[in-house]
């Protein structure tokens, strides 16, 4: 089948990632990131769920019509209308893959699939045989695995390869799995599986338990050569394995896993900067590979020992991954060329001349108040530049707030609704809290707040405060962002971003709907 030591690298943050919560992206933003995932030379991306939802199969479709390099992959149950619109989906790409999966645990089985084991098995075998005649790349996932029976899943597997499927997925669904029970599993599997040989193995491990990263590499030791991932760990519940942390616990363990990857590694850190500007979901400082301190030194101790050898305290180099020690410094001297290649650099591509020249003049700004410029502050003002030029009812004009020592805080907002000035003031526990009260009082949207967080972009006092605002309308969902030196500023911005995309009604189905 391949190399036996090389692990297939199949990322799911287009699909399983972006069933987290908010978490929604629209088609150029899923666009934006298949590309990224195949600069960094992902071996499958799964691009989503074609049946989902009009946009998602659109989504599908221009990701299989533009990315050349990677298979592009879509997840369909196993239904005859889910495999056909899949194949639909793919009908244009240069390396396609249809992904379908039926649940086979007893509880599944009995509770939600309302279907006998011997009904499961016919229908896992017939929705692969569709899928082989559409495309010859088929996937088959036997969702729950970890909590189903051994001896079922032999059966299962054994028919759905004599069918056709060529990669078999073992998911750990809820999180359930403990690394040496798994790897147990997934080597019990290959083992007694008389044609195991004529398929690639595969892990999807989600992190309820925070063990999906230690699942996946005890099935890799087991000999599965597929793991299924996600950038920044993204995805439903507690999230799926971390593609930066299986990669890089690949490449740096050698010695002891003896697998590689195809991955460019140095790419790993723009991609995670851009999927966490496009989703909204900060990365928290301290996360492994891709956290802003993964490679930070405050002890007196450490630092001396990197001083004097590097890898007396660390296990890879920052450049392994794609964070920088040097860098062009950017300010208010430096032109639009050196702009547009630094975000290149980063992994963001503007879209157009006005997108560009926008972000530009904003850069300006930033410039005139902010001495030095970081690759954090390009990533947050492009961020935040996109936010602003999306569909705009409400556009914040002026934000005033007076907050002192033993006073309420007292905000004031101008905003534009529909080129109509409409002002109010607000009291507030905090000043954030009377701002989104000021603005509150002009939308009266009857949304209500989910999460607020505050992020510095860089360090030291100038830095930009990135804010994200989670907001809730009739069971929708949507992230607000925004970027400023002024922290109060930024979540203002953001509370109107999450405005304007509520009015907007954007539709998106959840996949699993």
């Amino acid at each position: 089948m391949s190399d036996n030591n090389r692990v297939i690298i199949f990322d799911t943050t287009l699909r399983d990632g972006e069933q987290s919560p908010g978490a929604s992206m629209t088609k150029d933003e899923k666009l934006r990131v298949a590309k990224q995932l195949e600069k960094m030379r992902v071996d499958v991306i799964e691009a989503g769920f074609a049946i989902a939802s009009p946009g998602d199969f659109e989504s599908v479709q221009s990701i299989a019509n533009t990315v050349k390099d990677s298979t592009v992959c879509s997840l369909s149950r196993a239904l005859n209308a889910d495999i056909d619109r899949a194949g639909e989906a793919l009908a244009n790409a240069n390396s396609g893959r249809i992904h379908t999966f039926i649940a086979t645990s007893p509880i599944h089985m009995k509770y939600k699939l309302q279907m006998n084991p011997d009904q499961v098995v016919e229908q896992a075998v017939h929705a692969v045989k569709r899928a082989r005649n559409l495309i010859d790349d088929v996937e088959f996932s036997l969702e729950d695995a970890s909590r189903s029976e051994l001896d079922f899943m032999c059966r299962i597997i054994e028919e759905v390869i004599k069918a056709g499927a060529r990669t078999i997925n073992i998911p750990d669904t809820v999180g359930y799995a403990v690394p040496e029970e798994f790897g147990h599993t997934i080597g019990q599997l290959i083992q007694r599986i008389p044609n195991a040989d004529q398929a690639i193995f595969s892990v999807h491990c989600h992190n309820d338990l925070g063990l999906a990263v230690a699942n996946s590499l005890a099935a890799v030791q087991a000999g599965a050569r597929q793991v299924e991932c996600t950038i920044n760990g993204l995805g439903e519940r507690a999230g799926n394995a971390s593609l930066e942390e299986l990669v890089m616990a690949i490449r740096t363990r050698h010695d002891r896993l003896g697998v590689t990857t195809g991955l460019d590694t140095t790419q790993i850190v723009p991609a995670s900067r851009l999927v966490s500007s496009v989703t909204g979901f900060p990365v928290q400082p301290n996360k492994a590979i891709v956290g802003a301190n993964a490679f930070a030194h405050e002890s007196g101790i450490h630092q001396d020992g990197v001083l004097k050898h590097r890898e007396t305290y660390e296990i890879m180099t920052a450049q392994d991954v794609g964070w920088k020690t040097n860098r062009m410094v950017m300010g208010k001297h430096s032109g639009r060329a050196a702009f547009r290649s630094r975000l290149e650099e980063l992994g963001t591509t503007l879209s157009s001349d006005k997108e560009l020249n926008d972000a530009f003049a904003r850069f300006k700004e930033l410039a005139d108040k902010k001495h030095e410029i970081f690759d954090e502050d390009l990533v947050a003002l492009v961020s935040d530049t996109r936010a602003t030029a999306s569909s705009e009812k409400f556009k914040l004009s002026s934000i005033s707030v007076t907050s002192q020592t033993g006073e309420t805080p007292v905000a004031k907002v101008v905003m534009m609704i529909d080129d109509e000035e409409q002002s109010a003031e607000a009291a507030g526990s905090g000043p954030v809290d009377a701002a989104f009260k000021a603005i509150e009082a002009i939308a009266n949207s009857g949304a209500s707040l989910q999460i607020y967080s505050v992020n510095a972009v860089t360090e030291g006092t100038d830095s930009q405060g990135e804010v994200t605002v989670r907001l809730e309308n009739g069971g929708r969902i949507v992230n607000g962002l925004g970027a400023d030196l002024d922290v109060i500023i930024a979540s203002a911005k953001a509370y109107v971003h999450a405005l304007n995309m509520l009015d907007a009604n954007i539709q998106k189905a959840h996949p699993q709907v």
